[in-house]
């Protein structure tokens, strides 16, 4: 699903009220129609709201919505937050409207104590200080009205993006609104899936306000919202044999960590792969094989501490010049000669390969090997992996860090964590929308290498891979929370469910 950047939106709104002749008050009206009934799905008996307004349109949007509550019998009061003197021309004649039928445009005081008072007893609260046009901190009157709203324990509406939120990056910008609902209009944004927006946004509802579905369709975008409709997985053909599945070359594990390595394969299998050859150190090779009755581990050379050595090299360049895809990484461990491994495979191989956990703590220290690769690359780091990878999201946000490295190198990014983000070469990103706080435990992200490397030794494409395997990786996750809750959940428990979630997704 496509995500519209606010310079978008404002672009479309343009175009559709000064190109196409769509009243600009029409358009106010029908955004508000949608959040007042949004509002009035939570007020049931208690038919008491309150709306805080911005001067600017989305503050027009909330005052029309007030006078759509007002004539289905509710008691409103409308705080404004914003200079009187700074209101639009649609916000004054929604204001006229609303005055029209006996409402009233109260100024927000921070120094008023019945406020707190009276949204206590509210059924609903609305939030339209500011919507999609916030990039700026929020000064003292609107951080006021925000703690008053997110202190009240009473659900709240917000019209188009909670207050607080940055549209673009999701950032929270000072103090943000904790919505239960955010009724947006025509296309979602940026930041009602990423950063702090992801949690503040509560159900997200997308809605038309009468801007012609043409001009939406025709918006070209870099940045998507990854949704069940656009995940799929082909039927596999009657006549076809394994050898159609793929032929992954997984390299895991270290004395201490056997596990990594074991869930991996497991994913992968599960993910349908149709041969997973597994190569580990000879000092866990006994234990390994006994774990993995559907993969089939290897020994390779390794030094004293049971981490793999160079000397592994020729070995595993001859089982990758019969696979499809590769991954590297997973409960490796760290050292000289590990570096060194990793480094030769990468200038060397020509099947696609994932670096993953201390495949990419290999690369850390020189990070021009990416641009060496001889074969397409995805890296899968979590926020420490990717910092040590040069990449800044503090400073840029994890959509523009995870754009920019991705881009910078010529490679897949898959950035982990809420909201987990797939960049590509050409500078798309999608956002992921599935997954859970459960998830956040040692072997997930093995669980996801193993997957991904499935679906791209399947021959899915990169970019496909990469988002199709964080999506099914968060489906499988959401599925265990719902039967076992997010604190009893394990990856194998993930692991165990793919095929349901599998399922799901064939056509």
């Amino acid at each position: 699903m496509k995500l519209a950047t606010s310079a978008q939106m404002r672009e479309l709104d343009a175009y559709a009220i000064h190109t196409l002749g769509i009243p600009s008050d029409q358009l106010m009206t029908r955004a508000a129609g949608h959040v007042a009934r949004a509002a009035m799905g939570f007020t049931g008996s208690n038919k008491t709201a309150a709306v805080f307004c911005g001067s600017g349109n989305n503050g027009g949007d909330g005052i029309a919505a007030a006078a759509s509550l007002k004539r289905h019998g509710h008691r409103v009061r409308v705080f404004l937050t914003g200079s009187r003197k700074k209101m639009t021309p649609d916000a004054l004649e929604m204001e006229r409207r609303f005055m029209k039928i006996g409402g009233t445009v109260e100024e927000f005081s921070s120094s008023d104590e019945t406020v707190g008072a009276y949204l206590a007893e509210c059924g609903v609260i609305i939030d339209a200080m500011f919507g999609i046009g916030l990039h700026s901190e929020l000064r003292e009157n609107a951080r006021l009205a925000v703690s008053l709203i997110n202190a009240a324990n009473v659900p709240v509406v917000a019209a188009d993006i909670p207050s607080g939120i940055e549209a673009d990056t999701g950032a929270r910008l000072g103090d943000a609104v904790r919505a239960d609902v955010t009724v947006t209009f025509t296309l979602p944004k940026p930041g009602h899936f990423i950063g702090a927006g992801a949690f503040c946004t509560g159900t997200l509802e997308i809605t038309d306000i009468g801007i012609p579905a043409q001009l939406s369709d025709a918006l070209q975008t870099d940045t998507h919202a990854v949704f069940p409709p656009e995940v799929f997985l082909p039927h596999r053909k009657r006549d076809s044999h394994k050898g159609d599945y793929g032929r992954l070359l997984l390299l895991c594990g270290s004395t201490g960590y056997t596990g990594a390595a074991s869930l991996a394969a497991q994913a992968a299998v599960r993910g349908g792969a149709g041969l997973v050859h597994l190569g580990v150190p000879a000092a866990i090779y006994e234990i390994t094989a006994v774990k993995n009755m559907e993969a089939m581990p290897f020994p390779l050379p390794c030094d004293e501490r049971g981490r793999l050595t160079e000397a592994a090299l020729p070995r595993i360049l001859d089982k990758l010049a019969g696979c499809n895809a590769c991954l590297v990484g997973p409960g490796l461990g760290r050292s000289p000669a590990l570096t060194g491994l990793v480094t030769a495979l990468v200038r060397r191989s020509e099947i696609p390969m994932i670096l993953d956990a201390d495949g990419i703590n290999a690369v850390g220290g020189n990070i021009d090997i990416l641009d060496e690769a001889a074969c397409p690359l995805i890296l899968t780091p979590h926020e420490g992996e990717f910092r040590r990878l040069g990449g800044n999201t503090a400073e840029a946000g994890r959509l523009a860090a995870a754009r920019s490295f991705a881009t910078g190198h010529g490679c897949t990014l898959v950035l982990k964590g809420p909201g987990t983000l797939s960049a590509l070469p050409g500078g798309t990103v999608y956002v992921n929308t599935t997954g859970n706080p459960g998830m956040a435990k040692g072997g997930s992200g093995d669980v996801l290498a193993g997957l991904l490397a499935a679906f791209l030794g399947q021959g899915l494409p990169p970019e496909r891979a990469a988002y199709t395997a964080v999506f099914v990786h968060g489906m499988a996750g959401d599925l265990c929370a719902r039967r076992f809750g997010e604190y009893g959940m394990t990856p194998s428990d993930m692991i165990a469910a793919l095929p349901e979630v599998l399922m799901k997704i064939v056509r």
